[in-house]
């Protein structure tokens, strides 16, 4: 079945020197003719009159234009770069809507038609989206380091291999002859599957990527009137959480997304722990047992003996400005929100403890997706006997695991929730 065309505006919200109009599919040309009058030739830009099909002038615009399979879609591609008012994006994407052969893209589309046409592959279009989505240093490389491919690459050379694995078995299994023979090859199979499974288990033991998306979630806990929504506030330098001399203010838990040395980090303010009466305080409370238990570290602003057991807790000493806290517990960190004092050496001990959690600034690591797939993956290779036929159906589950990981196999529900992310205009 042909493909729709489909257009969507392509650059950043209006206004801007420049709104990008992207048109992509079969009749991407003929709607380009149909505004600009005539096209340039593919990769040069024309500077041309955009008229609607009354013959109104719409705007004065460079045009580009791309032939298939040269294109970021791998389809033909007509870009109209058009002055950057609200009214002239408008105005032109109104003339395409009334085009019969044209539609809006989806949210996603164009990356989409990028993945089936072989554009990039699965791996490479999540790298995107974290790239679009990207607030820190880290992330950002990060990105562009997945974008590049290098992940995608080993995933496929793992799979060649298997490939080649199963070759062997199989004509292991029709070949009719000596039985030495074909043990012989079964065991060098399981062999070779063993070092391919080993270097899968040193990839699965790496940090995962989600982690530089996500952020690592960190909760600052205590008694209440410790100093929780103040520190929230010093840490993230907007005023997320109502701070009161009143117990018991801090009801929800209330985020603030961070970047310490360009790392992603989530701050949770929690209410304060202490027995209440009151149903609604109680409910906070419970959260913020709940939120401790679940964080990734824990910012304690309790006395060091009342600290919850913690896998990973920073003991914070807090309102050193006052003259009775200026004494810190042995083990603290002494901190002001209102002076900053301590604030710096807080940062960095929490990026300290949080560092070995993110992938290192030259290595492309797994997400959880892919991590779930390469360890099905491994464990289908080590199971791998002496016996043929299990080696067969070992190496097949392995095989088809892989595909998932790669994207070559059983992704509709995963490109539907990843495309979902883009916006139109991608």
């Amino acid at each position: 079945m042909t493909p729709d065309t489909i257009y969507a505006h392509s650059s950043g919200s209006p206004p801007a020197a420049i709104a990008v109009i992207r048109i992509s599919g079969p009749e991407a040309f003929a709607a380009g003719n149909a505004l600009a009058g005539s096209l340039p030739p593919p990769g040069q830009f024309r500077l041309r009159k955009l008229r609607d099909t009354s013959g109104e002038l719409l705007d004065e615009a460079l045009v580009l234009t791309f032939r298939a399979p040269h294109s970021a879609t791998g389809e033909d591609v007509v870009e109209l770069h058009c002055h950057g008012s609200r009214a002239t994006a408008k105005v032109v994407q109104s003339a395409l809507s009334r085009i019969p052969t044209l539609r809006q893209a989806q949210p996603g589309e164009f990356t989409r038609r990028a993945l089936e046409n072989g554009r990039m592959d699965l791996g490479q279009a999540e790298a995107l989206a974290d790239l679009l989505s990207a607030e820190t240093e880290a992330q950002r490389r990060h990105a562009l380091l997945l974008l590049s491919g290098d992940l995608q690459r080993l995933l496929n050379t793992w799979r060649t291999q298997i490939v080649e694995l199963s070759a062997i078995v199989e004509a292991a299994i029709d070949y009719v002859g000596d039985d030495d023979e074909t043990a012989l090859d079964i065991r060098h199979v399981a062999r070779r599957a063993r070092a391919i499974q080993a270097e899968m288990a040193r990839k699965l033991q790496q940090p995962r990527a989600d982690v530089l998306r996500d952020g690592i979630r960190i909760v600052i806990a205590g008694p209440v009137n410790s100093g929780k929504s103040s520190l929230i506030n010093a840490l993230s330098g907007q005023q997320k959480a109502i701070t009161s001399d009143v117990p018991g203010t801090t009801r929800d838990v209330i985020e603030a997304t961070v970047a310490f040395m360009g790392l992603p980090f989530v701050l949770a303010d929690t209410a304060g722990l202490r027995p209440s009466e009151d149903p609604i305080e109680r409910i906070g409370v419970e959260r913020a047992n709940q939120e401790v238990q679940s964080s990734d570290l824990l910012l304690w602003l309790g006395s060091p003996d009342t600290a919850p057991d913690h896998r990973a807790a920073i003991l914070v000493h807090t309102k050193i400005d006052l003259p009775e806290r200026r004494a810190v517990p042995h083990g603290s960190i002494g901190v002001s929100s209102k002076s900053g004092e301590g604030l710096s050496d807080l940062v960095t001990r929490i990026v300290a403890l949080s560092r070995d959690r993110f992938p290192a600034a030259n290595e492309a690591d797994l997400n959880q997706r892919q991590a779930n797939d390469v360890a099905a993956a491994s464990e289908a290779l080590e199971a791998i006997t002496e016996d043929a036929l299990l080696a067969a159906e070992c190496l097949r589950c392995a095989r088809t695991a892989l595909d998932r990981a790669t994207g070559h196999a059983g992704m509709e529900d995963v490109l539907d929730a990843l495309f979902g992310r883009f916006c139109l205009g991608k």
